[in-house]
């Protein structure tokens, strides 16, 4: 076959799967997640069958062991918010103050008057309880969704525990017994690679909250635990997810505290915290255990962004790493190992 005619059909298939991961997301997301935790936790699953343990009770155990590890980090932040409703009457105070302060600044540098203020606020009150019901059906909407997730991905990771030795079979007669081996290679690998991006990933994000909270703590934070592990958690999402992590923390330290330094500080933790994620942490935990370049790794994630959301920035550099995989094992896809791996 002619190399442009190659190219054409690989392009079709790679639109086509492009198509059916957007439409059907719904179903799409969750699976591959429960994947993901069945990945996570084979090693320990396994482990525990290799002692005499039923297949059925080593996945309920694994399964016990996120869901403790889950009610105990909720737990926690269920916690630092108690502790930040305590400070809320202080708050309320301060935010009257700034307000006033605001109001203020803007008739005598601007010339509006507080009757004109008032007008504005009165109307976008009136515009946005006009939009309450789309506001409401959204929650709703998304509240429906969490709970389906939490219920169809841990399902989804038991299923693929407990059918793993079926799902195998069945790759093994589509490719036939001639490429069992290749395809046992590649199996074994693409369990690593997933295995240990999302170890690192979880490491990453320890290591930043860790320090984040540090930082926020020494500044003089309270709920340093909270806002350091929100922050940590959004930086998956490229270049602003550290930017809206820090903005509460931020409007905290300036509510809280008269001097100008405080929220100063707040953002110099984040921003020296934010550098070394960057630059230290997640190169040396997660970019060399997955073998993917840079523009194929920023490529992955904003593709993922564009059909799956936030879980495709999640979900879809790991993709990538698979995919470099295969291409390592396939002679015809070389071509593409080379553009999706590191430079040497």
């Amino acid at each position: 076959m002619p190399t442009s005619e190659r190219v054409n059909r690989y392009l079709q298939i790679v639109v086509i799967i492009a198509l059916l991961m957007y439409f059907t997301k719904v179903i799409t997301i969750p699976m591959t997640f429960g994947l993901l935790v069945a990945i996570v936790l084979y090693p320990l699953c396994k482990w525990l069958e290799n002692r005499r343990w039923p297949r059925s009770w080593a996945i309920a155990a694994c399964l016990s062991v996120v869901l403790f590890i889950s009610v105990g980090l909720l737990g926690i932040m269920i916690w630092q918010v108690a502790e930040l409703r305590k400070e809320l009457p202080r708050l309320t105070t301060k935010s009257d103050l700034v307000l006033v302060q605001l109001q203020d600044w803007l008739t005598v540098k601007f010339g509006i008057t507080l009757d004109m203020q008032i007008s504005w606020l009165r109307q976008t009150a009136n515009n946005l309880s006009s939009k309450l019901g789309t506001v409401l059906v959204g929650t709703v909407n998304a509240t429906a969704s969490l709970l389906f997730n939490l219920v169809i991905i841990p399902l989804f990771a038991a299923l693929f525990l407990h059918y793993r030795g079926l799902l195998m079979r069945g790759v093994y007669e589509i490719f036939g017994t001639k490429h069992q081996e290749r395809v046992k290679t590649v199996a074994t690998q693409t369990v690593d690679t997933y295995y240990n991006y999302i170890k690192g990933l979880l490491l990453v994000y320890l290591i930043v909250g860790v320090l984040n909270t540090l930082g926020l703590a020494i500044v003089g934070i309270k709920q340093a635990i909270l806002f350091g592990f929100i922050a940590s958690i959004l930086t998956i999402i490229p270049y602003i997810g550290i930017a809206i992590g820090a903005l509460l923390p931020i409007s905290i330290a300036w509510m809280m505290h008269d001097s100008i330094w405080y929220p100063l500080s707040v953002v110099a933790v984040f921003g020296v915290v934010q550098y070394l994620e960057a630059n230290v942490i997640f190169p040396w935990v997660v970019g060399v255990q997955l073998k993917v370049n840079t523009l194929a790794s920023v490529m992955a994630l904003f593709l993922g962004g564009v059909i799956w959301g936030v879980s495709g920035m999640v979900l879809f550099l790991p993709f990538v790493a698979i995919i470099k995989v295969i291409a390592d094992n396939v002679e015809e896809w070389q071509p593409l190992a080379t553009f999706l791996g590191p430079e040497k």
